[in-house]
């Protein structure tokens, strides 16, 4: 059974401590650990495995010994120890990865604590673990799917509802890719200048779905899952980093801040959704959308005319806006038409509705969101019959909008917008005096 240090109990207060000591580093450090046990072993599923044995091992030493000074470290280097007993212990199991294949006859070099205090040597691990795993040997789904799960740390289950998988099915698609990284021997490592540019989209791809995530929450009891936005947005500024002339790695970033500067006016005191257009503009970040904005220019100075600009130039006509009424809903439509040519999708199809209903009225809206329904896409996708419950309610045309609402509650997993839609709902019974 694998270690949770959530759990770790203890009747005196250094056993406690070095529980809550351990909670914390396995929150905020795991996945850095991970990228980095997976640099010097070269095989996921030995990094892993030898992770948990360090963590089982660590509240035992920890409460004995007392809890070393870098806790990381530590880890590091017992989870590399416990990777060559691995080893050692069962011959059956041939890991080809960097040195391992050679534990029983040459031992690995010895890792010092001084290896693991660089926060930039982290990072790299982190950045070529990225890398590794949206090489283009790998299907985009698995590249993609591999990152969520291994960089950071979603769950199978998270995973699967992005995929709309089973958690077993994507389980053994990832159990497939990790192999075909070790017996391909991919190279751990970011690529040159040749390659970068094949990598790069899957890469992009995946730091956006992360921030997609932690933005808005697929489930759970919040709709934002601010330690997701937060790596994203790192992971985002080590790409502009590598990369300081590419247009595409600005626009995301600046896409991801310009979003993410909204966070605390999305979500009023007791954990409520707050629209958009009743959100106080006051907590906007300014800091971050300066920075968005700028972000933004440079991509266009650049030649960026991809479809994360686009979805920045969205951003920024919402940031630019001093209230909800100086939205230039028109342009946004014109925007929004853009990315339907660039990237066209269902979801794009919808913003692209909501947004002509708020320039040229609800009932053009609602004759797209029909359009949409009718080709019976996004029939698990809580947002349409939201949206189209909305244009309804503005038309006055409340008992549809009830049901509308209601569709949209029973394919809603996140408590906050249930509890939006539970009030839609009694505040439109309430307009047509129903109890």
């Amino acid at each position: 059974m694998k270690a949770d240090p959530t759990k770790a109990e203890g009747s005196g207060g250094q056993v406690d401590s070095a529980a809550r000591v351990l909670e914390i580093v396995y929150r905020t450090e795991s996945r850095r650990i991970l990228a980095t046990l997976i640099r010097l072993l070269g095989d996921f599923q030995l990094a892993e495995d030898s992770m948990q044995d360090a963590i089982t091992l660590a509240l035992q030493h920890w409460e004995q010994d007392g809890v070393p000074s870098n806790p990381r470290a530590w880890l590091v280097s017992t989870a590399r120890h416990k990777a060559i007993d691995r080893i050692r212990r069962n011959s059956r199991f041939e890991y080809r990865g960097w040195g391992v294949a050679n534990a029983k006859s040459e031992p690995l070099p010895a890792i010092s604590i001084a290896d693991h205090q660089d926060d930039s040597s982290i990072e790299d691990d982190q950045l070529r673990l990225i890398f590794t795993c949206c090489h283009p040997a790998l299907a985009q789904e698995s590249q993609v799917a591999l990152t969520l799960r291994t960089v950071c740390g979603l769950s199978m289950e998270e995973i699967a509802r992005l995929f709309l998988l089973s958690a077993d099915t994507l389980g053994q698609r990832l159990v497939r890719a990790k192999r075909k990284i070790r017996d391909a021997k991919i190279p751990y490592e970011v690529p040159g200048p040749k390659a970068l540019p094949e990598r790069l989209e899957g890469v992009l791809t995946v730091v956006y779905l992360i921030f997609t995530e932690g933005y808005a929450a697929t489930s759970g009891p919040s709709m934002i899952r601010p330690e997701l936005s937060n790596e994203a947005i790192r992971l985002g500024r080590l790409l502009i980093h590598l990369l300081p002339e590419e247009a595409e790695a600005m626009s995301l970033l600046a896409l991801m801040l310009l979003h993410d500067a909204r966070r605390n006016a999305r979500v009023d005191a007791s954990g409520d959704m707050v629209l958009l257009g009743d959100q106080d503009r006051d907590l906007w970040d300014k800091a971050q959308i300066a920075e968005g904005l700028e972000l933004m220019d440079r991509a266009l100075k650049a030649r960026g005319r991809d479809a994360y600009t686009v979805q920045a130039a969205i951003a920024a006509l919402h940031a630019r806006a001093a209230h909800s009424g100086e939205t230039d809903w028109s342009q946004i439509v014109g925007l929004y038409d853009l990315l339907l040519h660039m990237r066209p999708s269902p979801v794009v199809e919808l913003n692209y509705a909501v947004a002509v209903s708020l320039a040229d009225g609800a009932e053009s809206g609602l004759l797209l969101v029909d359009s949409l329904r009718a080709r019976g896409t996004l029939k698990e996708y809580h947002l349409l019959p939201a949206a189209r419950a909305d244009m309804l309610r503005r038309l006055g045309r409340h008992s549809e909008a009830i049901e509308e609402y209601r569709a949209a509650l029973a394919l809603s997993r996140t408590e906050p917008e249930r509890r939006f839609l539970e009030r839609r709902i009694s505040e439109a019974r309430c307009d047509i005096n129903i109890p």
